[in-house]
């Protein structure tokens, strides 16, 4: 018997297998997409946005001060720029004396109507916690165990309970108030009041969070792609695939 009948027959590496036309059109096709999807997305709300602005400063400017009174077409854009002079006219003015003084006789007008007096005031706290510049609101990340034990969400942590509010709470533990976005909409979901100790700050900013709820965990922050990571995980996927094709070919007759 020859020693070498008994030696395993080497087998062939599997030719790779050849994409149709049909295929690459569609891998194409993907390719495309999500390289412009995203673009066209961004484009289009910023367009939105800026039409939106002209829109509504438009009305409040005579005929005379309008571009589209000496010119054939319309300047996109150019109420958002009125707009952004305006603001910044205001805040300046609000910032003297005499503005201060204004402010203070509108808020006094509008303190004086129950009705508007309410929302003026909530809206009023709600801009100059989030524009200020000053406040903690949604400047950290947390987890905590929600809807069920052993289940985590992310939320934005916002600031401590009034006193009131506080004395209300069950328990002598200090709470913060958070906000639990649902996804894929982050500007919906819950408000609640959790003590200290059930939230674990994680270190991702309110951006990567967003990205994070709004891709529903596609999206993972920080992750960039490996090159080296993929070209094992390919290597490791021809090898089973070899073993695989292996096992299934008859095993070679031995001569005696």
């Amino acid at each position: 018997m020859n020693p070498r009948d008994d030696a395993p027959v080497p087998l062939d590496p599997l030719p790779e297998p050849h994409t149709g036309l049909m295929g690459r059109f569609r891998n194409y096709f993907l390719t495309g997409l999500v390289v412009t999807g995203p673009i066209a997305i961004t484009l289009y709300l910023v367009w939105w946005f800026v039409t939106w602005v002209d829109g509504v400063v438009r009305p409040f400017v005579p005929l005379a001060y309008r571009p589209e009174t000496y010119l054939p077409y319309v300047i996109p854009g150019w109420g958002l720029v009125v707009a952004f002079f305006m603001l910044t006219l205001v805040g300046f003015l609000a910032a003297n004396l005499i503005g201060r003084t204004l402010v203070d006789v509108g808020e006094t007008f509008l303190g004086r109507i129950p009705a508007v007096r309410a929302i003026y005031r909530g809206l009023k706290q709600v801009f100059e916690t989030l524009f200020s510049g000053k406040g903690s609101s949604f400047r950290k990340v947390g987890l905590v165990e929600f809807p069920s034990p052993g289940m985590w969400s992310i939320v934005l942590i916002s600031q401590s309970p009034n006193e009131e509010v506080a004395r209300s709470l069950p328990g002598q533990e200090e709470h913060v108030s958070v906000f639990l976005p649902c996804s894929p909409n982050p500007t919906t979901g819950f408000f609640f009041y959790v003590p200290k100790s059930k939230i674990v700050e994680v270190d991702l900013s309110t951006e990567d969070a967003a990205t994070l709820i709004m891709s529903a965990g596609v999206v993972q922050p920080g992750a960039a792609p490996d090159t080296k990571k993929a070209a094992a995980l390919a290597g490791m996927a021809h090898a089973a695939r070899i073993a695989n094709a292996a096992a299934l070919q008859p095993e070679p007759a031995k001569v005696e």
